[in-house]
């Protein structure tokens, strides 16, 4: 187990300072956004058409010593907008066949929400079966939509040599793990899921009895915590719509690791990872709005690396 970083959150640093800030916390995986929704400049998908700057790139990567964990394009490859869903589908694509080149196994994405029928212009993320409309409104997503496209896409992963890991995020199909296996039963082995424990807390789902759910197709793992406001609870719901920068009125919030959930927590959750055939990394994730991008990343990093050394320590002395 290694503890690495989504660059996502250093997108203002040109990738050679980005290198200089994380060797000083101890770091030297990355996680980089290709396009899509995270806003991340650090590896460019042109790279597919132009092999002088891909051979340029992978050099900087072995001169720094940095390996790449996964490359990410989280988008709605769904979106009831047909040039919206191309323009997803399309970057998509392009990050395995990048993925495929640069020899990284994972790539990152969204299981995507349509509309809520075929004329629709707007994701529709349906909570609840009743009343019935919004049972049938789901089976439509998932027969008509949501399996002819995985099928493809998975296959397409497949015969490229790489995983596709579908993080469970709210407003898209699948925010869960029983949604997870569905999908992954329709797309086949290529599709697993990137673990956030973050998404599971909001749900009132314990992140570290899911792992016995998910099993072997976990591929990667976001370190990111969640902070519930039980304050705010009875009034909000855990279904709370209000900005994420409204931390004082919402039910919960994310937080830098080790700020929802104390140490031993989270070394459970890193030995179970293991338990269950995970030993690859984790991958920080900022999106605290209680702290600095900087402050988050030096705080998580310090706290997990704590984590892992410690465990491998021990490791080393039982062999």
């Amino acid at each position: 187990m290694r503890v690495g970083v989504f660059t996502a959150l250093l997108s203002q640093f040109p990738l050679d300072k980005v290198f200089e800030k994380l060797k000083a916390l101890n770091i030297s995986t990355v996680e980089l956004g290709t396009g899509n929704y995270p806003g991340d400049p650090h590896c460019n998908l042109s790279m597919l058409d132009n092999e002088a700057e891909l051979v340029e790139f992978k050099k900087k990567l072995d001169d720094h010593g940095f390996s790449i964990s996964a490359l990410s394009s989280h988008g709605n490859p769904l979106h009831p907008d047909p040039a919206i869903a191309k323009g997803f589908q399309e970057i998509s694509k392009k990050t395995v066949l990048l993925a495929e080149k640069l020899g990284v196994p994972v790539v990152i994405d969204f299981s995507g929400c349509p509309g809520d029928c075929e004329t629709a212009k707007f994701p529709n993320w349906v909570t609840c079966p009743w009343p019935p409309e919004y049972g049938d409104v789901l089976n439509w997503q998932w027969d008509k939509v949501v399996e002819p496209y995985w099928k493809q896409h998975g296959k397409f992963a497949a015969d490229h040599g790489v995983k596709v890991a579908i993080e469970m995020h709210p407003g898209f199909v699948v925010y869960s793990p029983e949604t997870m296996l569905r999908l992954r039963e329709i797309a086949g082995p290529a599709v697993g899921c990137n673990y956030d424990p973050s998404h599971m807390f909001w749900q009132g789902i314990e992140p570290i009895k899911a792992i016995r759910v998910l099993d072997d197709c976990i591929f990667h793992v976001h370190a990111k915590d969640t902070q519930i406001y039980e304050t705010n609870l009875p009034k909000t719901g855990v279904l709370d719509t209000k900005k994420y920068s409204d931390e004082r009125n919402r039910g919960w919030i994310f937080r830098t690791v080790g700020y929802g959930h104390a140490y031993q927590w989270w070394t459970e959750f890193i030995s179970t990872l293991r338990m269950f055939g995970y030993d690859y990394v984790l991958s920080i994730e900022h999106e605290d709005s209680l702290m600095s991008a900087d402050e988050g990343l030096t705080k998580a990093a310090a706290f997990l690396n704590q984590i892992v050394i410690k465990e491998q320590a021990s490791a080393a002395w039982w062999i």
